[in-house]
């Protein structure tokens, strides 16, 4: 790891769990903390950064999202995917104490509680994809089946 780049729970998280991965960091701005502008700073594709959302199901409760850069979830196939009847994400305020994270930080590994993972299908097309690595301005480059190793979860069409 670089200089000053402090090990998150997350990264703890997969290096038990004999996970390869590489962590890129970037100067976030506190302005835009948008996976695109994370896709821009460390020069990868918008469909290979994944963003992390937090969503709520009406019967399973809390689950964590991840989808590319620039794609918009679509809630009803949330739900679905998730033996929900709906879905909506959760507020802002919520965040962090859902997850321990906060904005532009959230990683579905190392959060104060599990929750189960949904992950974009369009992530095993791609040999490896970009996560948030529990901080801002942090993000894991890792295979996606190493993902939904580490994190239990399951691919879905997730996208509008």
């Amino acid at each position: 790891m670089g200089k000053g780049i402090k090990k998150t729970n997350a990264a703890r998280l997969l290096d038990e769990m004999d996970i390869r991965y590489e962590l890129a960091h970037f100067e976030a701005d506190e302005a835009d903390l948008s996976a695109e502008a994370a896709a821009l700073a460390v020069g990868m594709p918008y469909e290979q950064v994944y963003k992390t959302l937090v969503a709520r199901g009406d019967k399973t409760g809390v689950l964590e999202v991840c989808l590319p850069a620039g794609a918009e979830l679509d809630l009803k196939a949330l739900a679905q995917a998730s033996g929900n009847k709906s879905a909506a994400l959760v507020h802002l305020k919520e965040l962090q104490p859902l997850t321990g994270y906060v904005r532009g930080g959230c990683s579905p590994l190392g959060g104060k509680k599990e929750y189960p993972v949904y992950i974009h299908d369009d992530a095993a097309n791609q040999e490896r994809i970009a996560v948030n690595a529990g901080a801002r301005g942090l993000l894991f480059i890792i295979a996606p089946d190493d993902l939904l190793k580490a994190t239990g979860g399951k691919l879905a069409r997730l996208v509008k």
